[in-house]
């Protein structure tokens, strides 16, 4: 059961990777692939057994993800540093323009999920 959900992972990696390399060299291959498995979940209507038993094994592993940013941070500082002001604007920008799409979104699937229960 386990080795069927890290398949159904791995192949959406596979085919998000495919898609990048492909037709949308500008998004992470990663991305693309897990952006394609949570429409295939909407579509099929929930999450198997063996998808639910592969993401919650994987997730113990977690925090190790982390460690090479905190590296990569620690290790490249003066030139973040440098840069800092460059990044400071970008976040706000980012921020700014990402918190009313959030609220607007956040909006409709209320609006949508009350409509399913009356």
């Amino acid at each position: 059961m386990l080795l069927r959900g890290l398949t159904w992972l791995i192949l959406f990696q596979l085919l998000g990777t495919g898609l990048n390399a492909l037709f949308l060299p500008f998004l992470p291959g990663p991305i693309i692939g897990m952006a394609l498995l949570v429409v295939y979940l909407c579509v099929r209507g929930g999450v198997s057994d063996s998808l639910d038993l592969a993401a919650s094994g994987l997730l113990k592993y977690l925090p190790l993800i982390l460690v090479p940013p905190a590296v990569g941070v620690m290790a490249y500082g003066a030139e973040i540093a440098a840069d800092a002001w460059a990044i400071a604007i970008t976040l706000g920008l980012s921020f700014i323009l990402s918190l009313p799409l959030c609220g607007w979104l956040m909006q409709r699937l209320i609006q949508r999920q009350q409509r399913g229960r009356s």
